[in-house]
């Protein structure tokens, strides 16, 4: 390849269009996850595509294969549509992030809470594009097998880089599942009659009964597409909320007591604690950690369809946000809880309901995180292998060998039965107890979790903290530097 064009290529992607739907060459590869009929992808590494250039005699680029070692990465079975993508996205985004925006903005000011929130989730629509479109559509890494955000940061910086990503994930994953178990552990007894801050045994009792019977049979799934359906019930869920915060809370009156409208629009502009009220933000509206995860979910996956989904899903979760966090803090101002649901007096039918929708979004909106925490571990300790099939991690791939492992055994209903046999190990396997992998990694990943929810009943600092470490990190440094790099 010659200077010049190198040149065109590098101000090509810096401007950002990766219009490439024309290229008959580029459009067999455009996805690393939908090449083929049987979802799985058709990607040598590039050091096997050099040699198989080299063999022919053609001109090639020299180009850098990722530091680390390529992942056994066990590719979703199951695609979503642009609508269930959707949901998963923004299900991600407002879990319990979106009942602390009105403690947000009582730290951060209400101007300035309201202008952070709007940049905010401009620069997560862009980020999400942006990681996308790289891992995807760049016309030097599109024919790598980069499926998750650690593979990305790993090209240029190797495994600071992944370390880096994966690191902050699994903050971003835990902090938020420790949250909506804090949440549950606030909503789900008090709806029953238990006082909030008393009966801490019953509470804690109903806290481990809920969430073992809900959200750890929905973590236990495969594929984030199989959540779709839940997703889209969380999010109609958090519409209902919104509208429950908007209607009941007392904005007249708190208004009224403290001046005036006007008065609270000139005094309440910006406070010494913004950066807390903006680590708050960054939990309720990252979602990056998430976002390789859904966007490998995604049905025929192209440029203009990932596109869809995060307008939407952004669009969607910042006008909840909004509404929510703009009532429910002129509501209660000076008094707003991290739970804003807390402000409510205890027993009224409305306070009640609202309770039970936002529980209904925790233990909906658990297993997206859930998936992602384990999704960190699985990658960090059997190198993205959750299956535990020995290294064949492509499903058609595992369905050849099973079917030539069949054909020696004989063929007719022998083959059949070792078939079988074969596919349930190589799938089922590599876990304890009558548990596989996955499930295994699931359950430990909740008990870790549960313990600090039972420890602890103030969620501000855990979404504060959450968001000042691995939101940051993970929604604005490591998108910019992976883009540097």
């Amino acid at each position: 390849m010659t200077t010049e064009s190198n040149d065109a290529t590098t101000t090509n992607y810096h401007n950002m269009d990766f219009n490439y739907d024309n290229d008959d060459d580029y459009q067999q590869h455009q996805s690393p996850t939908n090449n083929n009929n049987s979802g799985a992808p058709s990607i040598r590494p590039a050091a096997f595509e050099t040699e198989a250039s080299n063999s022919d005699g053609l001109t090639i680029n020299n180009r850098a294969a990722p530091a680390t070692k390529l992942s056994e990465l066990s590719l979703p079975k199951k695609k979503s549509s642009i609508l269930g993508a959707s949901s998963n996205l923004v299900n991600s985004i407002v879990g319990a992030g979106i009942i602390g925006i009105p403690y947000a903005l009582r730290m951060s000011g209400l101007w300035a809470g309201v202008l952070l929130l709007l940049l905010v989730a401009v620069l997560t629509d862009k980020s999400l594009r942006l990681l996308i479109e790289q891992a995807s559509f760049h016309p030097k890494l599109h024919h790598l097998p980069i499926h998750t955000f650690e593979d990305l940061a790993s090209y240029p910086y190797g495994k600071f880089g992944s370390g880096f990503v994966l690191f902050n994930m699994f903050i971003m994953a835990y902090g938020a599942m420790v949250a909506y178990l804090l949440i549950i552990k606030d909503t789900v007894p008090t709806v029953l009659g238990f006082e909030h801050g008393e009966n801490l045994l019953e509470r804690n009792l109903i806290l481990v009964a809920t969430s073992l019977l809900i959200m750890v049979p929905l973590s236990m799934q495969r594929d984030m597409a199989s959540l779709s359906c839940t997703s889209a019930i969380s999010v109609t869920a958090d519409m209902i909320l919104v509208v429950f915060v908007a209607a009941f809370s007392p904005v007249a009156e708190t208004v009224e007591e403290n001046g005036g409208l006007g008065e609270v629009l000139r005094t309440d502009g910006i406070n010494s604690t913004l950066f807390v009220g903006l680590g708050i933000l960054s939990t309720a509206m990252a979602c990056q950690h998430s976002a390789f995860i859904v966007a490998n979910s995604l049905e025929d996956k192209t440029r203009s369809r990932w596109s869809w989904v995060t307008k939407q899903s952004i669009g969607v979760s910042a006008i909840l946000c909004l509404i929510l966090g703009i009532f429910g803090y002129l509501g209660f101002l000076g008094e707003t809880q991290g739970d804003v649901l807390n402000n409510f007096p205890m027993g009224t039918v409305q306070a009640d309901g609202a309770r039970i929708l936002l529980a209904f979004t925790m233990f909906f909106t658990y297993p997206m995180e859930s998936f992602v925490a384990r999704h960190v571990l699985i990658m960090l300790i059997h190198n993205g292998d959750m299956d535990a099939k020995g290294g064949c991690t492509l499903e058609n791939e595992s369905r050849v060998e099973e079917e030539e492992l069949g054909d020696e055994g004989g063929g007719g209903g022998e083959g059949d039965d070792l078939t079988v046999s074969t596919s349930r190990s190589i799938i089922e396997g590599g876990g304890l107890l009558c548990m596989n992998r996955r499930q295994t990694w699931t359950l430990l990943v909740y008990l870790s979790t549960l313990f600090p929810a039972l420890i602890f009943n103030d969620i501000g600092p855990v979404l504060s903290l959450t968001g000042a470490i691995g939101g940051g990190c993970i929604a604005y440094i490591g998108p910019g530097l992976v883009y540097l790099g």
